[in-house]
């Protein structure tokens, strides 16, 4: 409903403004201005909430998680979809798989789809390792799976193209994230709908991480309050900042199976549906 000249008028619902139709000298004309302040205010308020509605935090839309565990690393192994990880790191090598699509170079780096291959390179200058080759005495980079990609040949070739720029294996061109050297088990508990989930999550992932892990299992995760034994949780913190302790390490000097004991988050529900 709309004022215009002492009446109220319903109105219809256009791009989220009320606009009174056939009016004359009504909303047409009153709330025009009206309706500019109310798109400027929308406008500043989606920028500093990030259509995070009532719950404070970072845009998902935007979000990207810092760190990766082996499991999920492990997940994409095919020539399309093709990931390793190396020194600490974690690649997205599809589109350089893409690119040399049935070129025989590419078949060692299909073959470690999904796995570490940190053993190719030697972590002090972060490049391929080398060695002296025995047929031409000159130092050269080790390739016991064949050749690959980027590796220039034992010998001079006039097949060869080296135009390709910076090698794949240097610089940040195909990195998304960093491999979670240590990962841990947790449970994350709805105490709305009693639905438990297990997530394996690295160590130093902030809860904030963690819950963009647990969103394909609740889109609205971010509109509940995350509890750890009654304590409302620092979502910018990781797991041991909140208290929540690791104890892999005692179960094992007691020789007794951890798994039998996951730390259990609660969430409680805030009455608000944002969806992320």
């Amino acid at each position: 409903m709309v004022a215009g000249k002492g009446q109220w008028f319903p109105c219809q619902r256009v791009n989220a403004f009320s606009v009174a139709p056939g009016r004359p000298g009504g909303c047409n004309s009153v709330c025009r201005g009206a309706g500019q302040q109310l798109r400027e205010l929308v406008s500043d308020s989606g920028r500093a909430m990030q259509r995070r509605g009532l719950v404070a935090g970072p845009d998902f839309e935007y979000f990207q998680r810092r760190f990766f565990t082996p499991a999920e690393v492990a997940e994409h192994n095919q020539p399309e979809d093709l990931w390793v990880s190396y020194l600490g790191y974690v690649y997205d090598l599809t589109p350089l798989a893409q690119e040399y699509k049935g070129n025989l170079l590419l078949k060692p780096i299909v073959e470690v789809a999904g796995q570490d291959i940190s053993h190719w390179f030697d972590p002090k200058t972060r490049d391929i390792r080398k060695h002296i080759d025995p047929l031409t005495g000159c130092l050269r980079y080790r390739t016991p799976r064949g050749r690959f990609v980027h590796v220039p040949p034992q010998l001079p070739r006039s097949d060869w193209a080296n135009d390709f720029g910076t090698a794949w294996w240097q610089g940040s061109t195909y990195e998304v994230g960093r491999l979670s050297a240590k990962t841990r088990n947790i449970r994350i508990i709805n105490t709305l709908t009693s639905q438990e989930h297990t997530l394996e999550v690295g160590a130093l992932e902030s809860m904030w991480e963690i819950l963009h892990r647990y969103l394909p299992f609740n889109a609205h995760a971010a509109s509940y309050t995350w509890k750890y034994e009654g304590k409302n949780l620092n979502m910018n913190y990781t797991l041991e900042e909140n208290g929540i302790r690791d104890e892999e390490e005692e179960f094992d000097y007691l020789n007794m199976d951890g798994s039998f004991h996951t730390p259990g988050i609660l969430l409680y529900f805030n009455d608000d549906l944002t969806e992320l």
